[in-house]
């Protein structure tokens, strides 16, 4: 076996279908956030604005954050030193799951190295709680998702995006004696639309579910407090279990599920990405908490950021582009190729120091390839200015079709 040559080709198909995935060196600067410095292949530097960036409050420069993580450094040094079974567990990570506890008032809150641990080890744990559980899946979860709901290995149905038709049928199709788990998102991040969440908890209630709410792309910038579309629409006493992200809107890095105390100490217990991974760093743990202590309280920040998103989708439709608008914050641009795609994320880096990444199958299925930027406060109106017109540009350049808007 020439496993060398098996490499080649897989990679080889990637470049083929014009979805190689290629990473942009850049040197975010504090306080100058959205900019920063591209460093390209030839050592040489570029000044660019970051449209394609998570960090959506500009949180992760936010000085109450910063002086939270130098004090915590200065106290208890680097790493957490174990697991959180084994040393690991400190006051700053106690704090932490304090503060996300009361951010979706929930008995507790347990913390993982990322959103992405935390789906996957919550839901593939599930059927060891739960014997002869059934998950119900929205078909456009997010991986992380997918992967948790995948590895437990029970049962599972996937029902069709956003349709509670469909999942109705399913549920009543199910023994109604076996335990049940419905897992979906709140915001689905590639077009930015929301799930229907009261009439997934009134089937749930119907049908003795559990229910399992993703809300990575809407904490800290939905709700009174920053809660997420669950606070907002005053639903999130009817969810069992809240998985969260610090690693966007808070700025800093780790995921959560939030739920009832049995709830998490049972996870915390049978979980294996939860038991066997070192714990966030003390200093992580507590620009975290800094960071969704502040936004509790920062509303006006908030309604800035969408103000922001409403300014850009303005634009961009004024130009005809085919944009997705669903009245959140995430700003789609389909493109429907991915060479076309990837053309244009170059040129508008190489020629206008625009960062913003093409995303391509899978993460959309194919002929939905796009560009998604993601304003934020600090994406004033100098920097919308520059995007508008480089996209107006550039879209003309590459011939590309204005005449339908995708949403």
């Amino acid at each position: 076996m020439d496993y060398n040559a098996q490499l080649d080709a897989a990679i080889d198909r990637l470049h083929d279908e014009g979805r190689y995935r290629t990473f942009i060196d850049i040197e975010r600067r504090k306080g100058q956030f959205p900019h920063a410095t591209r460093l390209r292949s030839d050592g040489s530097e570029q000044e660019i604005t970051v449209w394609c960036g998570n960090d959506y409050l500009g949180m992760g420069q936010h000085p109450v954050v910063l002086q939270a993580m130098h004090d915590a450094l200065e106290a208890t040094g680097a790493g957490s030193g174990g697991t959180r079974n084994i040393s690991g567990t400190t006051v700053y990570h106690k704090e932490l799951e304090a503060e996300l506890a009361d951010l979706h008032g929930k008995d507790t809150a347990l913390l993982f190295t990322s959103a992405y641990v935390a789906n996957d080890a919550t839901l593939s744990t599930l059927p060891k709680l739960f014997p002869g559980v059934i998950i119900y899946s929205d078909a456009l979860n997010h991986a992380s998702m997918i992967e948790g709901v995948r590895r437990n290995g029970g049962d599972k149905r996937i029902f069709r995006h956003n349709d509670v038709e469909h999942l109705r049928e399913l549920l009543a199709a199910d023994d109604p004696k076996r335990p049940k788990l419905i897992a979906f998102e709140s915001i689905y991040s590639m077009d930015g639309d929301i799930g229907p969440i009261k009439e997934i908890c009134d089937l749930a209630d119907e049908f003795g579910a559990l229910t399992y709410l993703d809300e990575v792309h809407a904490v800290g910038m939905y709700g009174p407090r920053g809660a997420g579309i669950a606070e907002r629409e005053g639903l999130m006493h009817r969810l069992d279990l809240i998985n969260g992200t610090l690693g966007k809107a808070f700025g800093v890095m780790g995921g959560y599920v939030a739920g009832s105390a049995k709830m998490c100490d049972a996870i915390r217990s049978y979980a294996p990405g939860f038991i066997f991974t070192t714990s966030l760093a003390p200093a992580v743990a507590a620009g975290a908490a800094a960071s969704v202590r502040f936004l509790k309280t920062a509303q006006d920040l908030r309604e800035e950021h969408q103000q922001q998103a409403r300014v850009l989708k303005l634009r961009l439709k004024g130009l005809g582009l085919p944009i997705v608008d669903h009245g959140t914050h995430i700003v789609p641009v389909v493109v429907g190729n991915p060479v076309h795609t990837k053309k244009l994320s170059d040129m508008l880096l190489d020629d206008h120091g625009i960062y913003v990444q093409p995303i391509n199958y899978p993460t959309v299925p194919r002929g939905t390839e796009r560009l998604r930027f993601t304003p934020s406060p600090v994406h004033g109106s100098g920097e919308i200015d520059a995007l508008v017109g480089a996209m107006d540009r550039l879209w003309s350049h590459c011939a590309l079709n204005r005449a339908e808007l995708a949403g």
